[in-house]
């Protein structure tokens, strides 16, 4: 299939833009206008290099606490080297292809407004990179969110110089290989460009923005199967009532409530009579409890695209007004903050979704006790149950705040950082982990729906089932689990939501 080509522009990034990039979607070209700007600041900040009497960050000093150091005329090109090779200190779990092929976009990007310096070469092999698929191979450990993800980012532009290692093909493969098979030769990295490559937070954007795309699929999956499990469990439909939600008129609730209301349309199971005064508050608060994750998503994705498009670069240089700044746009705080709201408000979907799995297994409302029709020579779905609370207990302990937390770095010229990038990293294993407990759910409210069998869910409902039951069988006897668990994962991962 052919790519598009987006045309990097200073025209706002979206969602759905990302999520481009994140399906593999498009290729990527400079506008012109970019060009222009991109030119425009390298030209002026060559002729202020030959000019200033005074220091310039990064580019006649040293880096951090060694900002004193007076580097050479002659030594400006080799400084920049040198700042990728020793600040290229990750280590760790391998950063998935996706999300390092993000952050080179969002690096382009973040480089072509013209506020950085970069060379029109060296931007112009970063979208070579991109578009040939030539992804660098980044480690998820060594950033602390401050001073830009710098070890990620080292790692992510090593191969410029032609060192470090990418992934190419199908294959790990050392840079220098692969640039001798694409015939390019290594950058010549001007005065500047190698903090300009290295200050930014690309790393904390784009996990943030890859979970960000998948927290927002499973906010909408965890409705259309907590409606799965309505049914099955006999629940009320007053909770979901617009009336309720009108008085407390919170925007995610009421699409939470409107959405269930929607899906169980139609529903011959509602139409029988409830014996019941109340649900459980895993039922009777759906709208309350997924509405406020949908209003937090929400909150981070306005934070998360402000980020992605602005400048995080430092200095910062502004060829009209002849100036060039030293400050911290680098600082991950804004993202750090977000991204414990993430965890956040994706453990609490889980959560919630595990009482649910609880309550099916739990043999009252005439289900039978684990789901199984022969239960004590059969153990049914109880460890099932077992797993999601594993998994939901290992989220609340990863929602302990990265973002509080801070380590003096760099003789103490770093004396306060933001720890964003811990806080990334645990939102990926968040939104991992919230998708298997959602998946569990889906398992044991299919398997109980069955015993309510003549009686139906809504079509809507019935046909998302329909899909899911091509995949996953109903549950006669004991059998492995983990192997129906994890065809659900997958089913998760592929489905189109029916609503």
């Amino acid at each position: 299939m052919s790519k598009s080509v987006h045309k990097i522009s200073d025209e706002s990034l979206t969602l759905k833009l990302v999520e481009s990039v994140l399906a593999d979607e498009i290729n990527i070209e400079l506008s012109q206008s970019s060009i222009d700007q991109i030119v425009k600041c390298r030209t002026y900040l060559d002729a202020k290099i030959k000019s200033s009497k005074s220091p310039i960050y990064g580019v006649t000093t040293g880096f951090g606490s060694l900002y004193k150091e007076t580097i050479k005329d002659a030594d400006q090109e080799l400084l920049q080297v040198n700042l990728l090779k020793s600040h290229a200190a990750g280590v760790g779990e391998v950063v998935p292809d996706q999300i390092v092929k993000l952050m080179i976009f969002l690096k382009v990007q973040s480089l072509s407004y013209g506020y950085s310096g970069i060379s029109l070469e060296t931007i112009e092999r970063l979208v070579a990179l991109y578009n040939n698929d030539v992804i660098p191979v980044v480690y998820q450990q060594g950033s602390l969110g401050a001073s830009g993800d710098l070890a990620p980012l080292a790692h992510m532009t090593l191969p410029l110089i032609g060192l470090g290692e990418v992934h190419y093909k199908g294959e790990k493969k050392s840079a220098e290989e692969v640039n001798q098979a694409l015939g390019w030769e290594p950058v010549k990295l001007q005065p500047k460009e190698g903090l300009a490559l290295l200050n930014g937070t690309q790393f904390m954007s784009a996990y943030g923005f890859f979970c960000l795309t998948k927290a927002v699929r499973l906010s909408k999956q965890s409705d259309v199967i907590a409606a799965v499990t309505v049914d099955a469990f006999e629940g009320r439909m007053d909770q979901f009532d617009s009336k309720i939600q009108k008085v407390r008129a919170f925007k995610g609730q009421e699409a939470t409530a409107a959405r269930i209301r929607t899906l169980l349309e139609g529903s011959e199971l509602q139409q029988a009579e409830r014996k019941h005064l109340q649900d459980p508050y895993s039922l009777r608060c759906i709208p309350q409890v997924h509405g406020a994750s949908k209003d937090a998503l929400d909150r981070v994705l306005e934070i998360f695209l402000i980020e992605i498009n602005s400048v995080t670069d430092n200095p910062t240089i502004f060829p009209d007004e002849d100036e060039i700044i030293s400050a911290g746009n680098f600082h991950g705080q804004p993202l750090a903050i977000n991204l414990d709201y993430l965890c956040i408000a994706l453990a609490e979907l889980g959560s919630i979704s595990e009482r649910r799995t609880f309550k099916l297994l739990s043999g009252a409302r005439g289900l039978p006790v684990y789901l199984i029709a022969n239960p004590g020579l059969n153990s049914g779905f109880m460890i099932t149950q077992y797993t999601a609370a594993s998994v939901v207990s290992q989220n609340k302990q990863l929602c302990t705040p990265s973002s509080i937390d801070t380590i003096d770095s760099s003789n103490g010229q770093e004396d306060h950082v933001s720890m964003g990038a811990n806080g990334a990293t645990k939102a990926y294993q968040v939104v991992n982990n919230l998708e298997k407990i959602l998946a569990i759910e889906l398992f044991a409210a299919a398997q109980a729906l069955e015993f309510r069998r003549p009686g139906k869910s809504s079509p809507m409902i019935e046909a998302f089932l329909s899909e899911y039951r091509q995949e996953v069988d109903f549950v006669e006897d004991d059998q492995v689990m983990h192997n129906d668990i994890h065809k659900s994962i997958d089913f998760l991962r592929t489905v189109v939501m029916p609503l």
